[in-house]
């Protein structure tokens, strides 16, 4: 396992969640769906354009359980277009911790066999539900994971797990073969040192390296309970969702507690969440 995953940058592990449990969790992410209310925040999420990098809303959600909807989601008046569970994009950032049934799911023994592997002191860090609705899921351009949740050492690895079958025709993911042996191109961090999200410093994308992508040549495709795992450097991407099938996704990011994490990375957590690891114990998550 170790090996493959080494050499090409992601590894797919099919049958690691049973059909029921990724029934299970997406019964659940749509209650949390049909349950938020409209009247909140609304946020659009876009991979390509970042705006929502401008909103509180999106930068201290480190910590917190929040909802973001797709660009056609919303009209021009602000008003959804369609019902909730529709409008959705993704839920993130700390289902892993405050959910208690995304817990059980982050933390089952398979993950936490399967991170014990490729980790001296694994830290659960973020979490995202991922619709990629029908006809509306938007497109994810190529980027690399350790961009947004960079450690020094590098040491991000996501576990996307697909809650509903994954193919080219509902936006599968793509990536780019032993592309993690090439540069890190970016990092999208605060303009301040510190506290930035409390002080109104802008979030922005700092070039690195400019070295282009090469082709993601890899279609993951993915039957509901598959595990991809992606190196933290692997160049990746997925199309907008035209299909009449969504293509539910959960995918945990999880890094090496031995590495820094910097004050700059846009994603913190405050002194009252801590990182914690695989271990169930002392999880109260509602």
């Amino acid at each position: 396992m170790c090996a493959a995953f080494a050499e090409d940058g992601y590894l797919i592990i099919e049958d690691f969640f049973a059909a029921d449990q990724c029934d299970a969790l997406k019964a659940h992410a749509i209650g949390l769906m049909d349950n938020h209310q409209a009247d909140e925040d609304l946020v659009v999420f876009s991979a390509a354009g970042q705006a929502h990098a401008k909103a509180d809303y999106f930068r201290t959600s480190g910590d917190k359980i929040r909802f973001f909807l797709e660009e056609g989601a919303v009209d021009e008046a602000g008003q959804l277009r369609v019902p909730m569970r529709e409008a959705v994009n993704k839920i993130g950032h700390n289902l892993h911790d405050l959910d208690s049934e995304f817990s059980a799911f982050s933390r089952a023994p398979q993950m936490r066999k399967v991170a014990e592997k490729l980790f001296t002191a694994p830290q659960l860090l973020q979490s995202m539900y991922i619709c990629k609705n029908a006809h509306i899921g938007g497109e994810v351009n190529c980027h690399q994971d350790s961009t947004f949740l960079y450690t020094k050492p590098e040491s991000c690895i996501g576990f996307w797990v697909a809650i509903e079958d994954a193919t080219p025709e509902n936006g599968c993911l793509y990536a780019e073969t032993g592309g993690h042996h090439g540069p890190l191109r970016a990092l999208f961090q605060g303009g301040q040192e510190n506290g930035f999200q409390d002080k109104g410093g802008e979030l922005a994308m700092r070039t690195l390296d400019t070295t282009p992508f090469g082709e993601a040549d890899a279609a993951l495709i993915a039957r509901k309970g598959t595990l991809v795992l992606l190196h933290g450097r692997v160049p990746h991407l997925s199309s907008a969702n035209m299909s009449d099938k969504s293509r539910h996704a959960y995918a945990l990011h999880v890094i090496d507690g031995s590495a820094h994490y910097p004050a700059e990375n846009w994603l913190q957590r405050g002194a009252d969440h801590p990182l914690r690891g695989f271990e169930t114990e002392g999880l109260t998550g509602g």
